[in-house]
């Protein structure tokens, strides 16, 4: 899978709904906004991106040092339409909320 959602934040009265993913390197702003809007039917209104390099670790043992290096990585920013205001993250149940505040009330 080429996409791997890092967060999200539902939309306010001011900023539209944003989610983080982190996709492949060689992965363009176009294709990140062809592959959301295709296989998830998703309204992208605008997509930035950031790449980053792999850390690199040293390992040592008795003899010797051993160096390696993560992967390179890249993030994709993306900003939906207006139309989605929430991206369904998340779910609240009154059942348990309610249960919750009682067992808050029992321990006074």
């Amino acid at each position: 899978m080429p996409m791997t959602l890092v967060s999200a934040r539902n939309a306010t009265e001011t900023h539209a709904a944003t989610a983080i993913f982190r996709v492949l390197p060689k992965m363009t702003k176009h294709e990140v906004k062809e592959y959301l809007t295709k296989l998830y039917d998703l309204p992208v209104a605008k997509v930035r991106t950031m790449n980053y390099m792999g850390k690199r670790k040293r390992a040592t043992g008795k003899r010797k040092v051993m160096y390696y290096k993560y992967r390179d990585f890249k993030k994709a920013v993306v900003t939906f339409d207006d139309s989605i205001q929430d991206l369904g993250l998340g779910a609240r149940i009154p059942e348990l909320e309610e249960l919750e505040q009682q067992q808050e009330q029992d321990k006074y």
